[in-house]
């Protein structure tokens, strides 16, 4: 679970959304407009309905300040604020470390932010590199601070940063400074039971939901989807096996007839060859008029079917009704459709 503070277009939420690792997402951003404007990106793809992905992905976006606390907001494993805290008001500043390390507290927060050292070597650049800024730190300035916050909220803290000053100026540092804050010990379980029942401060301006196949209904037919395909073409390559015997045997018209596991069957055999042979036609398909008849244990030993289902009553179960079965239910029909289909082969 991730939740990035000051998410603004969604660019870093929509390049997280491809890591399969993650299962929820969220944004909070003081400017509605600017995250209605780019929130479309993180709405599922018709590639997403066609191929489920095995995880599920839920992603949200909040309106609202991260100087206020929202309980939508707890049990995040990762927090980032990219280039925020800079944008703050000194009294949203002195509230950020309490909402973020004491209400939140994820086990990692990564927070960057411009660094004032460097400000001299960008073009241009006078006092802020941004009208919004409030302030830009050195890095003496933002590693107090981190280093405050980290001790009093129980964190440990590394800094690293972004953007390698040109030779020659290495001692002003990197053009972004970041720290990444580390939570000591797991947060009690009594205080975020408590803080469950905070206030509501934001809203949720945007929820997509993803489909997964963890979701019966999306598991339901892709399975579906990949017996139909493997059964068709189980079909094909069970009348190019009649196209070729017609061949051998120089016949000239395909005639159909139930499909026998080996020929030795309709010869005296020994018990232990009659079982393996009846074994082997259990999965085998057959021709039975123009209809094709492909055992469902046929259809489990395909790979992404077993790797969907997992166990054969799971693949009876998610087929039922959606699949054209044999009476018994042990075998899935495919109709050879018209003669053309049966010259053919």
């Amino acid at each position: 679970m991730v939740a990035d503070l000051g998410c603004a277009d969604c660019t870093l939420l929509w390049m997280l959304k491809f890591c399969k690792c993650i299962e929820v997402l969220a944004g909070l951003d003081i400017r509605e407009n600017v995250m209605k404007e780019k929130m479309h990106r993180l709405s599922p793809l018709p590639g997403d309905y066609l191929q489920p992905s095995e995880r599920s992905l839920t992603v949200s976006l909040h309106h609202g300040s991260v100087a206020h606390k929202d309980p939508c907001m707890l049990g995040f494993d990762l927090v980032t604020c990219i280039e925020l805290i800079e944008h703050l008001e000194a009294t949203e500043l002195e509230m950020f470390p309490e909402v973020v390390f004491g209400f939140m507290a994820p086990s990692m927060v990564v927070i960057s932010t411009p660094n004032s050292e460097f400000n001299p070597l960008l073009p241009g650049v006078t006092l802020f590199r941004h009208s919004d800024h409030k302030f830009e730190w050195d890095r003496a300035q933002f590693e107090s601070w981190a280093i405050h916050a980290a001790t009093h909220y129980d964190y440990t803290v590394e800094f690293t940063g972004l953007g390698i000053p040109p030779p020659g100026t290495e001692d002003v540092g990197f053009c972004t400074q970041i720290g990444v804050f580390m939570r000591n010990h797991p947060k009690n379980g009594e205080t975020v039971s408590s803080e469950k029942h905070t206030k509501h401060a934001y809203k949720t301006v945007f929820k997509a939901v993803y489909p997964s196949l963890k979701d019966e209904k999306y598991l339901q037919n892709a399975v579906v989807n990949e017996v139909i395909f493997g059964a068709e073409i189980i079909k094909r390559r069970l009348l190019g096996n009649f196209k070729s015997e017609r061949k051998k045997h120089n016949e000239t018209k395909l005639k159909f007839q139930p499909f026998k596991c080996c020929m030795r069957c309709s010869t005296n055999l020994s018990l232990a060859e009659t079982e393996k042979c009846a074994a082997d036609r259990s999965t085998e398909p057959f021709v039975d008029g123009n209809k094709v008849c492909i055992p469902l244990a046929k259809i489990f030993l395909i790979p992404k079917v077993n790797q969907l289902c997992g166990t054969f009553e799971k693949l009876n179960k998610l087929i039922a009704g959606k699949v054209a079965l044999n009476s018994d239910g042990s075998a899935v029909i495919v109709t050879v459709e018209n003669e053309n289909e049966e010259q053919e082969y």
